[in-house]
């Protein structure tokens, strides 16, 4: 349920609402704009069908929300969510390039990488320390080592960092070393995870899941942030469809759905959505297009040799050229 205040609603009626709505056991998100304040009832509306909000001061109408997620929900929030990290924001009118390699392998291989990176235009380094592979036997990351290395590079770079957490211990010990948390596509419906996620205060990106509707993906972005945390980012990164020319199908028309349902921050992935490098340059420009806030590529200072994703890895000549590229596409789409 929304309650929309009219105009000439004062602070005074902004908190008699609030207060009411509070005292029926509910929460609320108010959404300020420029003229008009938008109050956001979350919990059960049965609980205020006596109190008749509709007739209080300052209440010009009532909308019903019928989509199951609330918070993320552009109706609860008209203004795009921007997530402030100091140096880099994501959302609004910002546009923001992430990149790394799929792993941290060893020290000297993220400093090389984040070196790499920083000097093409990336402002964010991803690495993953905690890897959920396909196979057991692969490379499973460096784990907390990992993200010290991380660490360290993102200091010595001034590049913002994230990465992956796989568990709710992995996430206690990475919000220790990076400035965003990753959940993958594999983790999308671990709501104990995203639980935690929304218990720890530090920005959160959620990837997709490999064969998650739009709105199942909604609702996992509401489990963190019915537990406090509102800055989440949303990550297209392919789903499983029945086409093996690619390593997932990139869903490009997710980004203006998403941007017509939700207020959140929508970020693509081209790396794991085509699984084929040559490929990254094209999808992130039409990323670009599509508006979407941001992108996050895999970029290894030797590909061939990478212990994770290789084939779909750029190397740093390619992403420094990959980043010009796209420079007039983002100030085309009136971005910085």
């Amino acid at each position: 349920m929304i309650l929309v205040m009219k105009p000439t609603a004062t602070e005074a009626d902004i908190k008699h609402v609030v207060d009411m709505v509070h005292s029926c056991g509910l929460k609320t998100h108010l959404s300020t704009g420029e003229s008009v304040t938008i109050i956001g009832v979350v919990g059960d509306k049965k609980k205020l069908i006596d109190k008749n909000p509709d007739l209080l001061p300052g209440v010009e109408r009532i909308l019903q929300v019928t989509e199951s997620y609330k918070l993320a929900n552009k109706k609860f929030k008209q203004q795009p969510t921007v997530i402030d990290l100091g140096s880099v924001k994501i959302g609004g009118d910002n546009f923001c390039i992430m990149a790394g390699p799929c792993a941290i392998e060893s020290r000297e291989q993220i400093l090389e990488a984040a070196q790499c990176v920083k000097k093409a235009g990336a402002t964010v380094l991803r690495g993953g320390a905690y890897k959920p592979r396909t196979s057991p036997y692969s490379f499973q990351g460096l784990e907390e080592k990992g993200l010290e290395y991380m660490k360290e590079a993102g200091e010595k770079t001034g590049l913002k960092t994230v990465s992956e957490v796989t568990s709710i211990e992995a996430l206690n010990v990475a919000k220790n070393y990076v400035d965003m948390l990753q959940i993958g596509a594999r983790n999308m419906q671990n709501f104990e995870l995203l639980k935690a996620a929304g218990k720890a205060n530090i920005p959160v990106i959620l990837k997709r899941g490999l064969c998650a509707t739009i709105d199942e993906w909604l609702n996992a972005a509401e489990y963190i942030m019915s537990e406090g945390n509102e800055r989440v980012i949303l990550c297209e990164r392919g789903i499983r469809t029945y086409e093996t020319s690619t390593r997932n199908t990139l869903d490009i028309s997710a980004v203006p759905v998403l941007k017509s349902k939700t207020h959140l921050p929508v970020i693509i992935d081209p790396s794991h959505a085509s699984g084929v490098r040559e490929y990254i340059a094209p999808l992130s420009r039409a990323a670009v297009a599509a508006g979407c806030d941001g992108l996050i590529i895999e970029v290894h200072p030797h590909p061939e040799c990478a212990l994770s994703d290789g084939a779909q890895s750029l190397d740093p000549e390619q992403f420094e050229n990959l980043c010009n590229e796209l420079k007039p596409f983002i100030a085309l789409m009136g971005r910085k």
